[in-house]
């Protein structure tokens, strides 16, 4: 696919952790401890079986959060709350990135699987917080994450978007199939130096399925070839 594919791009759709800041920064690393800690308090389980617990229900319900609630039923503010509350010093204001967006034409929205504070605070942080028109987190998505359809589809409503006329930027291919088949153009994100250390093999898989379009691993520069 050419890069003037997106000349026709009006609505630029981020995923926010591990997309707009790199995975190095260990910030989502904060989250998954917090997590853990969360189901050792709910469950008593040792540390190596809720990591087990946390991995196994974020690959197969989209977000830990989602596997607790179908599993032990549990009310999902306390969750949310406890688990981003963290320390955002890592991160730095990246002003070439924050250019490069501000100057992609139309509206930009965040899409995340966390919450729409912890979107505000982590953007705020990086300084491109103002160049987007809104976020859309967890509980506008009502708790159900990427990748399940209806949540793309709660999405697109609300906004009232064209996805033909749109670009989803994520750091994870499987959360890339339904945009592509409602008819966006797809950039997996995946940071250099993050494969041997940070992610997991299954995270990894998919950046040569067919509902990858583009792959970078340099969000500001491939924006900037989109901008000139």
């Amino acid at each position: 696919m050419s890069m003037n594919a997106f000349s026709s791009v009006s609505d630029w759709v981020f995923d926010l952790d591990n997309t707009l800041y790199p995975a190095q920064t260990n910030l989502f690393a904060q989250i998954d401890d917090k997590i853990v800690e969360y189901v050792i308090r709910l469950t008593g389980m040792s540390r190596e079986d809720a990591q087990r617990i946390q991995k196994d229900y974020y690959r197969r319900y989209g977000t830990t959060l989602r596997g607790l609630m179908m599993e032990y039923a549990i009310e999902p503010d306390d969750f949310l709350e406890f688990v981003h509350d963290i320390d955002h010093e890592a991160l730095k204001p990246d002003l070439r990135l924050g250019e490069a967006i501000g100057r992609l034409p139309g509206r930009k929205f965040i899409m995340t699987n966390g919450t729409r504070q912890h979107a505000r605070a982590v953007a705020t942080k990086l300084g491109i917080f103002d160049y987007f028109s809104d976020t859309f987190g967890i509980q506008e998505a009502e708790l159900m994450p990427k990748p399940y359809a209806e949540t793309y589809e709660r999405f697109i409503k609300l906004y009232d978007i064209d996805a033909k006329s749109s670009a989803m930027f994520e750091d994870l291919a499987r959360n890339l199939k339904v945009p592509h088949d409602l008819g966006m153009r797809t950039v997996l994100v995946v940071p250099g130096g993050t494969r041997e250390v940070f992610r997991e093999d299954w995270e990894l898989r998919g950046r040569n399925a067919p509902h990858v379009d583009y792959v970078t691993d340099n969000l500001a520069a491939f924006l900037e070839t989109l901008v000139g």
